[in-house]
């Protein structure tokens, strides 16, 4: 089994202030690495990490997503595994995770030092099945 979430996590500010997301919006993968893994101990870091990375890339057959090595797109986290954390609640769900460093997505940084950098270099990941799928 692999790890995600499907939740959209909403600016924490202006109008989307005004609706409640869940609270794994913010803090998924936190929530897995810092609860589940270092203190509950359910499962190592390092499989955590394939579940969140190289397995899930390789089951929707994106092939330059997921490792780290020559030819493959640089996204990449750098978190602290002592301090990761979670704090979004039901009462106050857009709430930063902390303990996470840096981010980079497609080689440039997003996060660094903790601090959103502005920028955006995301696009989508189209996988084989596009297209595949009768419109309705």
């Amino acid at each position: 089994m692999s790890f995600g979430s499907d939740e959209a996590a909403q600016a924490p500010r202006g109008n989307f202030l005004k609706s409640n997301s869940h609270p794994r919006a913010y803090g998924n993968v936190a929530r897995l690495l810092g609860k589940y893994v270092r203190d509950e101990q359910r499962t190592t870091l390092a499989d955590a990490v394939r579940r969140l990375t190289s397995f899930p890339a390789s089951n929707l057959g994106i092939k330059d997503r997921g490792l780290v090595r020559p030819g493959m797109s640089a996204d990449l986290a750098i978190f602290d595994a002592a301090a990761i954390a979670d704090r979004a609640t039901y009462d106050r769900p857009q709430q930063f995770a902390v303990g996470m460093r840096d981010v980079l997505v497609n080689g440039r940084p997003v996060l660094l030092d903790g601090a959103m950098t502005g920028a955006r270099p995301g696009r989508a990941v189209l996988g084989p099945g596009t297209g595949r799928c009768p419109q309705r």
